[in-house]
């Protein structure tokens, strides 16, 4: 039976309360002893120190991928499988593949894990009820979520939670995500709202560009705000020791590319305002070593990096740069543009900074062009961040346009706020 919005709220209150003591032995003690590296202890790190008593008696399988790793950066699926205190029974893949084999836009498919033996299941691009036919015919009872977030609305592993929540609850299924940083902070969020309308899978519903959240807390939100009409049997483990204003390099965990076009924290700092060249005809880095730090296109000259430094834009340089992408936009092809060098990461901005590289590229090149299937619609959220540039806004009046907007959302969000600092 479904909870209902109280009864998820104080569940995930409780089991956010997770005692976190030690217990058990094999994988669990092996967990707990790693996760003391660090100040910052996951979801994950908690409920193995508690000896998976909240699983007890439940087959599980768990949505996962690269990144669900314990502070000794071992799986959480290569720990849970061999301890007699857990019933992993089956693991779900998401875009790029449980063990990331895949590139943007690919998953692995249906498969079994050499390495434990155990069945994967393909998540990717599948939602509603085909989803809920996956988790029944898995045979589980609890599903579990662990993936770490890159905090931008566009990446789509908050989607894939949200999927599987729908899908939890029309198979029946009880859902537990175990927390993990927002690596950009949990101070405030940043950008334009979805509007309904550009509803895709880089946005599923009504949440800022930035939404300032962890996943645990989306969860709450998403389960409170969106799927009040059939809920899922939502609990939460959240962190100990986390922090509103962390950066990921203040947790003492390991970092793990989430995708393989976010390899390092500092991507993940300007994500959420740099990914809008992915809706332009400019190269946004990938086939880099900088992904979505290096922007440019063929033709592009010193002009565009003087004017984005002359906008003096808070905590960031632009640097003039060339270089030449292995894959994607541009292969094999040397370009010019900007590189982003955040020097101020508690002052810097990467949606207005991500607007103000769009306004000054269309007026340094000539050769500047939306996507022909306006897919900068779908990550703003809506039409008036491109209609607004291509009539000669400038920065400050296209961020004016959305804050009504987020003012709201974040009201909202601060319902389910579950970390202070």
């Amino acid at each position: 039976m479904s909870l209902s919005r109280r009864g998820v709220l104080a569940a995930g209150g409780a089991v956010g309360a997770l005692a976190a003591t030690a217990a058990g032995t094999g994988g669990a003690a092996a967990a707990a002893r790693g996760s003391g590296r660090g100040r910052v202890r996951t979801g994950f790190d908690r409920l193995a120190a508690d000896g998976y008593r909240l699983l007890r008696g439940q087959k599980v399988g768990v949505v996962t991928n690269p990144t669900g790793i314990t502070a000794d950066v071992r799986h959480i699926v290569d720990v849970m499988h061999p301890d007699d205190h857990v019933n992993l029974t089956a693991v779900f893949g998401p875009e790029h593949g449980f063990r990331g084999t895949a590139q943007a836009g690919g998953s692995e498919g249906r498969y079994d894990d050499p390495a434990t033996g155990l069945p994967v299941y393909d998540t990717y691009l599948k939602s509603g009820q085909p989803l809920a036919d996956i988790f029944t015919a898995s045979g589980v009872d609890t599903v579990l979520f662990d993936i770490q977030d890159a905090g931008a609305r566009f990446y789509t592993y908050i989607w894939t939670l949200y999927d599987c929540m729908e899908a939890a609850a029309l198979a029946g299924k009880r859902l537990v995500v175990l927390d993990r940083p927002n690596p950009v902070t949990g101070r405030a969020a940043l950008g334009p709202v979805l509007d309904p309308a550009f509803a895709t899978f880089v946005g599923r519903r009504e949440i800022a560009q930035a939404h300032g959240m962890t996943v645990a807390e989306l969860a709450l939100f998403f389960n409170a705000e969106f799927l009040h009409a059939n809920p899922a049997r939502l609990e939460v483990v959240t962190m100990s020791g986390w922090r509103r204003s962390d950066f990921f390099d203040d947790t003492g965990l390991p970092w793990v590319p989430p995708s393989p076009n976010m390899p390092t924290p500092e991507t993940a700092l300007v994500y959420s305002g740099t990914c809008l060249f992915e809706g332009t005809n400019l190269s946004e880095g990938r086939g880099t070593t900088r992904p979505f730090e290096l922007l440019g296109a063929e033709g592009i000259d010193h002009r565009w990096a003087a004017a984005a430094n002359a906008l003096r834009l808070p905590g960031v340089a632009f640097r003039e740069a060339y270089f030449a992408p292995t894959f994607s936009k541009f292969q094999g092809k040397t370009v010019g543009g900007v590189q982003a060098h955040v020097q101020d990461r508690e002052v810097f901005d990467p949606v207005r900074t991500g607007i103000a590289l769009l306004v000054t590229a269309k007026r340094t090149w000539s050769g500047f062009a939306w996507r022909p299937d306006n897919w900068i619609d779908k990550l703003t959220g809506n039409t008036r961040v491109r209609t607004m540039i291509d009539a000669g806004a400038d920065t400050d009046e296209v961020v004016q346009a959305w804050q009504r907007d987020l003012s709201a959302f974040r009201a909202k969000r601060r319902r389910y706020l579950r970390y202070g600092g």
